[in-house]
């Protein structure tokens, strides 16, 4: 292998496959990228056996080839050199050497055959995506998706495809977050899969706005083609729960409050939760919201809201986190949030965009 590149250009592309690139695990070749030509160009791949990413970089080939290197001394040495044209070659006994005009390095590194092979996806159906409208719909939602390692059917989001639109859907089981989008390239089948949130962490942040994405199925994989950027993941086998079910009436009972108020409060009363002493109170009457939080040993806050509200008189208590995490998200100068009880949820409830969360108990 013989290429020069530069030294920015490798940065980025490095960027880009770290997220998935592990030092934990019994096998050594997961701490190594994949470097390989491709005609004119060079690939970059990484993996952690559940994630693949693989990055095409335009460069200038002389001789094609490939080698596997350790990801961080490779990394660590293209941040270091000290000029932007870099030259790469690979020499027998899989020796990478990196040559700027002033300095020489050499690195012992693996064959490309020890590398674990990505899947490959041929003769596949292939979606098209925004990645905007992507991008804007995992922000509504991926916040929701549980942590807990037992609840494994819900560490990821659920993509639904039915009737020309795409639901995305995440839950831990005390919040539900949908967000919903007609697709702009109609497909005639429906989809049910459970992408786990690693991939879409790795996902969301390569996104930008006014591009394409293909989305392609393979059995129990899914595969995300960007420029230049291939995301291969894994999917969580298993029944998603029927997330229809939980799903509110429309409640008569509603808040009318500025988004930012509302998180600021929300955000100051969270200063003194403590793990054991989580919840938020809300008192709701006709013109004004009242969040207060105690905190034996620690102290109190009370803070009044105006409002516009259509309802009895409630009292209700909310992690504040959960609170804060979608009124985060949102874009509105103003929110509605609709109530029953206050021992039934909260709903947010938007054209495209559905958003319950259930109170916690008040001590």
């Amino acid at each position: 292998m013989w290429i020069k590149i530069k030294k920015q250009n490798l940065i980025s592309g490095i960027q880009k496959i770290q997220g998935v690139i592990t030092t934990k695990s019994t096998l050594p070749i997961l701490s190594y990228i994949l470097l390989q030509t491709q005609q004119e160009s060079i690939i970059l791949s990484a993996t952690d056996l559940d994630i693949g990413i693989i990055v095409n970089l335009t460069t200038e080939v002389t001789e094609s080839g490939g080698i596997s290197v350790p990801a961080k001394r490779f990394s660590d040495i293209i941040r270091e050199l000290p000029t932007e044209d870099v030259e790469i070659t690979t020499k027998k006994n899989n020796t990478l050497i990196i040559k700027t005009d002033f300095c020489e390095f050499k690195i012992t590194g693996l064959p490309k055959e020890e590398f674990p092979k990505l899947p490959e996806f041929k003769n596949k159906e292939v979606i098209i995506l925004e990645q905007g409208i992507l991008k804007e719909m995992l922000e509504l939602t991926s916040f929701a998706v549980s942590t807990e390692e037992t609840r494994y059917i819900l560490n990821g989001i659920l993509f639904e495809i039915k009737n020309n639109s795409l639901n995305v859907v995440a839950t831990d089981g005390r919040r539900l977050a949908i967000a919903k989008r007609k697709l702009t390239n109609p497909i005639n089948k429906e989809i049910k899969i459970i992408i786990p949130i690693k991939a879409i962490h790795e996902l969301n942040r390569n996104l930008e706005e006014g591009k394409q994405l293909k989305l392609i199925l393979d059995k129990n994989q899914v595969m995300f083609e960007l420029d230049g950027l291939t995301i291969i993941s894994r999917l969580i086998e298993g029944e998603f729960p029927d997330y229809q079910q939980v799903i509110p009436a429309v409640s008569n009972c509603k808040m009318l409050i500025s988004r930012e108020a509302f998180l600021g409060g929300i955000r100051r009363a969270n200063l003194l939760a403590t793990p054991d002493y989580q919840a938020v109170k809300l008192e709701l009457t006709k013109n004004k919201l009242v969040i207060s939080k105690s905190t034996p040993d620690i102290g109190e806050l009370r803070e009044e809201v105006g409002i516009d509200y259509t309802g009895k008189d409630l009292v209700i208590g909310f992690n504040p986190d959960f609170l804060i995490d979608v009124l985060k998200v949102l874009k509105d100068e103003k929110v509605e949030i609709e109530f029953t009880e206050s021992e039934k949820p909260a709903v947010i409830r938007k054209p495209d965009y559905l958003y319950i969360v259930l109170p916690m108990r008040l001590s």
